[in-house]
């Protein structure tokens, strides 16, 4: 498959695609020229249930689809719902993938999870690793209800000829992330709180775990890239990191979001909250080589980035009316 003609008139289907990742892959497909890119709304197609999945397949007719909607969450999140995050991400890709079968669809992109990975994977981790070991375990059920759809994937391309590729991309961030406490992941969380407690003229900022933790993340305008030109020019089985290649630990990151933010106040790092998989940094090779992706943002302007979209997002949200009748 080329990015020709023949395949921008695609009819290309997107789940999650109003997301803060999928509605970026839709804008940018029909950018491209795609004349048929559909997003997948939860309100008319709930993916957990088999019987939507069906029907979505016989409504939207889908040549290609791209499956980016998840049950997604940082550290308490997954601790919280583990059952959740198991049994909706595993079920919809499972019945994502068993109606592609049936409908023939031409091309599957299945997204994994950096999560995947074991608990001690070799920095940077190599796709090969991926089966070495059981994953951290507060996102455990989460990575390996992901890890099955790879297993899935390869198995329907076997038996029956589906040609779906899987990708494992790290953490994203970007404008537009999910800033709710309650499920944000790192960045987006400490953005928050720093951004919060400046403007509220604190004196101190929490922040989870020892700070020794490391992570990778990729901006989400890469990863959109990166979904794309693997949908146009990647057609094997083996899964493919999507990665910045850039490592920073916790301490690190967010002494620079201090210093992005302006906070000048303390930070009161709480070790009796986990810290997470120790360590996490992608080899990228695969993805160069396949498909000719390389990330391209800065980190630290992509973070200045988020950091202004929060506070422009947040000067324009109504304060909660407190009822004192």
């Amino acid at each position: 498959m080329s990015n020709n003609d023949s395949l921008l008139a695609k009819r290309v289907v997107v789940t999650g695609g109003t997301g803060f990742l999928g509605s970026r892959v839709v804008a940018r497909l029909k950018a491209r020229g795609y004349s048929q890119v559909i997003p997948v709304l939860h309100a008319e197609f709930d993916l957990v249930h088999g019987h939507d999945v069906d029907r979505l397949y016989r409504e939207l007719r889908p040549q290609i689809l791209i499956h980016l909607a998840a049950v997604v969450g940082g550290i308490e999140a997954n601790s919280k719902n583990p059952a959740q995050f198991f049994y909706e991400n595993l079920m919809m890709g499972m019945n994502l993938i068993e109606g592609a079968r049936f409908a023939g669809l031409e091309k599957f992109v299945q997204t994994g999870t950096v999560c995947s990975y074991p608990k001690f994977t070799p920095v940077p981790f190599k796709e090969e690793n991926l089966w070495n070991g059981y994953p951290e375990e507060t996102n455990a059920p989460y990575g390996i209800a992901k890890k099955a759809l790879l297993v899935q994937a390869q198995a329907y391309r076997e038996q029956y000829g589906l040609n779906a590729i899987y990708l494992l991309p790290v953490n994203l961030y970007g404008p537009g992330d999910n800033f709710d406490p309650r499920s944000s992941h790192v960045i987006p969380a400490l953005i928050k709180k720093f951004v919060d407690a400046q403007e509220q003229n604190a004196s101190a900022v929490e922040v989870w775990g020892s700070g020794n933790a490391t992570r990778e993340f990729l901006y989400v305008e890469d990863a959109t890239e990166g979904i794309i030109l693997a949908t146009e020019r990647y057609q094997g089985a083996e899964p493919v990191n999507l990665g910045s290649g850039q490592e920073i630990s916790i301490r690190d990151l967010a002494t620079l979001i201090q210093t992005e933010t302006g906070f000048t106040g303390q930070i009161i790092w709480n070790a009796t909250k986990p810290d997470g998989q120790p360590r996490r940094a992608l080899n990228t090779d695969r993805a160069a080589e396949f498909f000719g992706f390389r990330a391209q943002m800065d980190f630290k302007e992509g973070l200045r980035n988020t950091i202004e979209w929060y506070r422009t997002w947040r000067a324009t949200q109504v304060p909660e009316v407190i009822n004192q009748t």
